[in-house]
């Protein structure tokens, strides 16, 4: 009997369900995707490039796609989800430039369009706690080369910029066919994002001073920044970064602002 109550009972829910109608005004189909997320900011980092954007305002938002490509035009590949609004590109290479852009999806599926903004990195090496000598007293270990990423004595051919002890007063040194600026005081060696393009030291030295970052336009017009940590008689602390392609100003990336409908990328793959 009770096997004869359990096959009615399930008969009985497939009559009610077949009964329903997809024109019913009460049922709902959902196939409208949330909005491209926006605010999308990246900081490049050391063989890596840290992604973050605004959440989305949708209460079914799922979580997001993050996708890159070589252009900003290009076709976009997804390199990974997240379901928050934060994602490391842990792939990407020092010394190329990558684009990105952001879907959400919801949890039927819906996935958006790409953001619209036009963000870039480009990664490049950076190095912590490094230490130069005074060169009137440490000749072979006042020197620092970017592209070495090394001491090398203050007069080598790959030096870039050299530590002095003045009398006291304290200077990072570069030679003639290099530049320096100091870009005063900053929380990290982060803050700073671009190269300037104007306001280089015409003495080709820079005083020197504990938290502020300065930045160096080498001889093979490469930038560089050092943000100097601390200080004695003998020799400073500094954290440094280098990009590895010529002439590229970017030591931090930055997100540029939207542009027109019309470049607006649809292709992934």
């Amino acid at each position: 009997m009770k096997k004869t109550l359990l096959t009615a009972a399930f008969i009985s829910v497939i009559i009610s369900l077949s009964s329903c109608d997809i024109h019913d005004p009460f049922y709902y189909i959902d196939n409208q995707p949330p909005a491209p997320p926006t605010g999308i900011i990246v900081l490049n980092g050391d063989n890596r490039v840290d992604i973050s954007w605004l959440q989305n305002y949708e209460n079914d938002v799922a979580g997001y796609n993050i996708y890159y490509s070589l252009s900003y035009n290009g076709k976009y590949t997804m390199i990974g989800s997240s379901n928050n609004n934060y994602f490391v590109d842990y792939g990407a290479n020092n010394g190329v430039t990558y684009f990105y852009a952001v879907t959400a999806y919801d949890y039927n599926g819906n996935e958006s369009d790409l953001s619209y903004d036009a963000v870039y990195s480009t990664p490049r090496p950076e190095g912590f706690n490094q230490a130069i000598f005074d060169f009137n007293r440490f000749p072979q270990n006042a020197g620092y080369s970017f592209s070495e990423y090394f001491v090398v004595p203050y007069d080598d051919q790959g030096a870039d910029v050299f530590f002095e002890n003045y009398n006291g007063t304290f200077y990072l040194d570069v030679w003639d066919d290099t530049d320096i600026q100091d870009l005063g005081f900053t929380q990290d060696i982060y803050d700073i994002s671009y190269a300037p393009t104007t306001g280089w030291s015409d003495t080709k030295d820079a005083l020197v001073a504990v938290g502020h970052t300065y930045v160096i336009w080498t001889w093979n017009n490469h930038f560089a920044k050092m943000r100097v940590k601390s200080i004695t008689n003998d020799r400073i602390v500094f954290d440094w970064a280098y990009q590895l392609v010529e002439g590229n100003t970017q030591l931090k990336s930055k997100a540029k602002g939207s542009l027109r409908g019309e470049l607006k990328r649809m292709t992934r793959k």
